[in-house]
């Protein structure tokens, strides 16, 4: 979807407008970017982002923050319901300064709600209910916290290659002096390339790799002793208690957490 078809949603006395669009399951946006800063929400369903630096998954009641001309691709895990909000550029002081998964509160989920009410680029009078809204939308998604739902990719070709084929089989048990003797180099020499290119060491990266693939097939609705036996993981208590201490929830329980009333 091209940045020009999202125009009408900015007006110039408003702060933000907003747009609900729903997707089925495997629905690809192709690569585009907007001139302005964007938040997609996902009410139900997984949202893979992805740009030239790396991926974010952007599972159910989270959102993704987009840095204006940020091209970005996004995939459908599950049938989603996608909420878009995008940011007048003359409020974006104080939102983060970098594109990032963020935590959507009830009372800022039912915000974008309400903008979405609001109609598409509807002029606003002054100090009106509408005016306020939208003010105060933009407000709280400037305190927000940001998670780690993102996983980055170096742009070393030799390692973005390993690193794409990590992500096509996550289960692959490859240590790093066999990644290593792959691009001929010391395993020294690949530990310090793989965090000067990911800001990240080479095993918290896979974690969080495997992790992030999980969560795309759990959003599907698959079994969660396959999920975790697909990613490399032992057995599903093994795969559940990092799920936990990542996410703060068990796997079952994580996509439960939906307001059903969104």
């Amino acid at each position: 979807m091209a940045s020009a078809d999202y125009q009408h949603l900015i007006t110039a006395d408003a702060p933000c407008g907003a747009l609900a669009i729903d997707y089925p399951h495997g629905h690809v946006i192709p690569p585009h970017r907007h001139p302005h800063g964007q938040l997609l929400y996902a009410i139900e369903g997984v949202l893979c982002v992805e740009t030239a630096d790396g991926r974010w998954v952007v599972p159910p009641t989270r959102g993704v923050w987009l840095q204006p001309d940020v091209q970005h691709q996004v995939r459908m895990r599950g049938a989603v319901k996608m909420r878009t909000v995008l940011i007048h550029d003359g409020h974006l002081p104080g939102l983060p300064q970098q594109s990032c998964v963020l935590d959507i509160p009830p009372l800022l989920r039912e915000l974008i709600v309400a903008a979405v009410g609001l109609g598409q680029g509807a002029a606003l009078p002054p100090a009106s209910r509408a005016w306020h809204l939208l003010h105060l939308l933009v407000m709280e998604l400037r305190s927000v916290p940001v998670l780690p739902l993102y996983l980055p990719l170096p742009a070393d070709p030799g390692l973005r290659r390993q690193c794409e084929a990590l992500m096509q089989e996550p289960d692959l048990q490859l240590t790093v002096e066999q990644l290593a003797a792959q691009l001929h180099i010391a395993t020294r020499t690949f530990h310090r390339r793989f965090r000067a290119g990911t800001g990240m060491r080479f095993a918290h990266w896979r974690q969080q790799a495997r992790l992030l693939l999980a969560l795309e097939q759990l959003a599907r609705g698959d079994k969660v002793i396959d999920v975790a036996l697909a990613h490399g993981y032992t057995s599903q208590s093994a795969f559940a208690a990092m799920f936990r201490k990542h996410f703060g929830s068990v796997p079952s329980r994580f996509f439960h957490n939906v307001d059903a009333r969104v």
